[in-house]
């Protein structure tokens, strides 16, 4: 066995070794990196190098703004406004409440681009009111956890910014566009099936429509979601940076709650920022330790070693795709979000590309796949946290969650197999320049 193969094994061994003995994330990838480093003879320096240039990177900024401009809008307000437009707009369907979830959802999703920070702000209010008006405990989370995942597509996302950073030359504004459809879709989804099961179990219907209400509604909420144009306008018209937009985006959600609805006190900005700063230096490390090991991946040709295994398997583009899913969902049933975006994109992309997927198509399949894996255990982050807020045992809502679980894998399908979901909007607005 030459050098290299031994030290493939020795770096993706130890990895999976540590995963299992419940090491965190960050530590298992930088530990098997320095063992893997030390077994090649290559200078620790280097390591020490490579962290730094890891998180020394301008679009890198986009990501603290845009989680803590979720953080202050879930304190500052606006969540609460939502939930009074979605209900506005759609709770006086059969099953309004699961309808309002998912629009809601869509909503404060789009302006937190976080699944977990949706589940937390908006299940503390949602879950308790579809209790007491009949709903299943286990139907309330579910819905309001799978619900979630569309924050994760629908911009602004800091997981794009993180894949757009880690694929290279892929433009942030094309995958913000490329995400809106699919994010959309998957909420039609949900609703779909969500007004089946309240005609099944004869959930309750809201108050009747007023389209007086939904005015004062969309007038009282309308700040909070000018977040979402300030920073698609903005980036999609290329006169500021996805990293500026975030900025941006952190001032205005800050003058909102604190002047115009005057709600965020100094105690909640405090509670912001330490809860943003917890969840940042988590993610800075775990940034710094995969460009290590995103490093030796590239070093040992991984990437191309992967791609040609799998060529050898099929040339099949469609049983490619297929496995590519496959492979993504497993990944999500154990690994963090964010650490898979960082260490497998450089091996699955080149796949993806040779398979005939553009890397904005492919991005978007990526942070679905990974959604999904957040709502499955044993390490799905949202799933802990629908279940702290619902006080629902995990166990009790494994089994009413495969309905929903099989939902979204349908629309990942879709979206994996037409390309044009998700290309149609970014080409339009967005086309790739050639050169003439």
């Amino acid at each position: 066995m030459d050098i290299t193969t031994s030290a493939s094994l020795l770096l993706i061994c130890s990895f999976f070794l540590m995963l299992i003995a419940r090491f965190p994330i960050a530590f298992a990838i930088g530990i098997s990196s320095i063992i893997t480093t030390i077994y090649l003879k290559i200078p620790l320096m280097q390591i020490a190098q490579l962290m730094v240039k890891g998180v020394n990177v301008f679009t890198l900024m986009a990501v603290p703004f845009f989680v803590i401009a979720g953080e202050i809008m879930g304190a500052g307000g606006i969540a609460r406004r939502l939930v009074n437009l979605a209900n506005a707009c759609v709770g006086w369907m059969r099953g309004g409440l699961a309808m309002v979830n998912v629009v809601d959802s869509m909503f404060f999703g789009g302006i937190s681009g976080s699944s977990t920070a949706d589940t937390a702000a908006l299940g503390s209010v949602l879950i308790p009111m579809m209790v007491e008006q009949g709903y299943d405990e286990e139907f309330s989370t579910n819905i309001t956890m799978t619900s979630s995942v569309q924050g994760l597509l629908i911009p602004p996302s800091h997981n794009m910014v993180m894949y757009a950073m880690v694929a290279g030359s892929v433009s942030v504004g094309r995958l913000f566009l490329g995400g809106i459809v699919p994010g959309i879709f998957l909420g039609i989804a949900l609703g779909v099936y969500c007004f089946y099961l309240s005609i099944k179990r004869k959930y309750p219907k809201g108050d009747p429509f007023r389209f007086r209400i939904l005015v004062k509604a969309l007038a009282d909420s309308i700040w909070g979601l000018a977040t979402i144009l300030i920073v698609m306008v903005g980036v999609i018209t290329g006169i500021i940076t996805a990293t500026e937009s975030a900025a941006i985006a952190v001032v205005w959600a800050l003058f909102v709650s604190a002047f115009i609805y005057k709600e965020l006190t100094w105690k909640k900005f405090w509670k912001v920022l330490e809860k943003s700063l917890g969840t940042l230096a988590i993610v800075m490390i775990l940034i710094s330790t995969s460009q290590v090991f995103g490093w030796l991946l590239t070093y040992l040709r991984m990437p191309q070693m992967a791609a040609e295994a799998v060529f050898k398997l099929t040339s099949n583009r469609y049983v490619i795709m297929l496995l590519l899913n496959i492979f993504m969902l497993f990944l999500g049933t154990i690994m963090d979000m964010s650490a898979i975006i960082i260490v497998a994109t450089p091996i699955l992309l080149p796949i993806a590309i040779r398979a005939g997927m553009d890397p904005v198509h492919f991005g978007v399949v990526v942070i679905l796949n990974l959604g999904i894996g957040l709502i499955t255990p044993p390490v799905g982050g949202t799933l802990f946290v629908g279940s702290a807020v619902s006080g629902v045992p995990i166990e009790r809502l494994i089994k009413p969650l495969m309905p929903f679980f099989c939902v979204m894998v349908i629309v990942l399908i879709i979206i994996t197999y037409v390309p044009e979901i998700v290309m149609f909007v970014p080409d339009l607005i967005m086309p790739v320049k050639t050169g003439g």
